[in-house]
């Protein structure tokens, strides 16, 4: 089976994205992660499937698959790299979208300067809706916030739990550079109240409108950047009342820029998205 891809990132987060209007596409989590595979595939972080709208009102369908072949609901990153690839192809001559994800609708919107502005919509706060399970737990308010204690590796942490479209853990560390992600992401990714898993994000808070941030995302590891993270840490950090809109977002591959308003406003992502190459990757029929 012959397929045809293009690699692109957003800050790093690199992204195999496959035009499923123009070829037919079904493949198995065994073919996704050979995709995916770095040394074996392509190699990326997340595969991107772009696909014909069934409703007149939606321009697209998206599609997520994470690099152990797992679908997933959202990718803030991905959107971006989205709509840089639907406006490369001339799949449409529009420069604001409505697109379908599992989640629901997303609304990006390629800015005159070259940037991608995403609007994320609201966060998603109640703790059964993330899902985190809470029973038993007792919660800390710091300001508007709501921080659980969640027990990893003998200890306990303080954490955010909400959800853009995909679950998430926020934590405040003193220092990124000193977090030990491949000892406590995992810990937190497959913690067995998140039933759905979750993503795992550290956040150092440099000034009112500035964080460093690493996130270990739920089925793909520790990634260079992660979209709805940043939106995730960035409304962590806004309700607890140490941060003000809008946050610029420093991570391993780039810089992010969210904006959020508080409540029920919806949360907008903005940064790059680029082209690194195209190419062609046969894959073995599967048995």
């Amino acid at each position: 089976m012959k397929i045809k891809f293009t690699k692109m990132h957003g800050a790093g987060n690199d992204f195999i994205v496959i035009d499923a209007i123009n070829q037919q596409i079904n493949l198995t989590p065994a073919q996704w992660r050979q995709l995916a595979d770095r040394r074996f595939g392509v190699g990326a972080d997340q595969i991107l499937v772009v696909e014909a709208s069934e409703a007149t009102d939606i321009d697209f369908r998206y599609r997520i698959f994470n690099a152990d072949g797992g679908e997933v609901e959202q990718c803030g990153n991905g959107a971006r790299a989205f709509v840089r690839f639907v406006t490369e192809k001339k799949l449409t001559a529009k420069t604001e979208l409505k697109v379908a994800t599992m989640k629901g609708i997303i609304r990006p919107r390629l800015e005159a300067d070259g940037s991608i502005t995403v609007d994320m919509g609201a966060p998603v706060l109640l703790p059964e809706q993330v899902p985190f399970d809470v029973t038993g737990l007792s919660s800390t308010d710091v300001a508007d916030d709501t921080l659980w204690p969640l027990q990893i590796n003998g200890r306990t942490i303080m954490m955010s739990a909400l959800s853009m479209g995909n679950p998430h853990a926020v934590q405040i560390v003193d220092s990124v550079d000193n977090a030990d992600l491949a000892l406590d992401g995992p810990a937190i990714e497959h913690h067995v109240r998140f039933p759905n898993r979750v993503n795992a994000g550290f956040m150092q808070i440099l000034d009112r409108h500035t964080i460093r941030l690493r996130v270990f995302e739920r089925g793909a590891g520790e990634t260079l950047a992660c979209g709805t993270g940043a939106c995730a840490a960035v409304v962590s950090g806004i309700r607890r009342g140490q941060l003000d809109t809008p946050v610029r977002v420093e991570t391993r591959g780039g810089t992010l820029s969210i904006a959020w308003n508080g409540g029920t406003s919806h949360v907008m992502l903005s940064g790059p998205a680029v082209t690194v190459f195209e190419g062609e990757i046969t894959l073995p029929a599967e048995d």
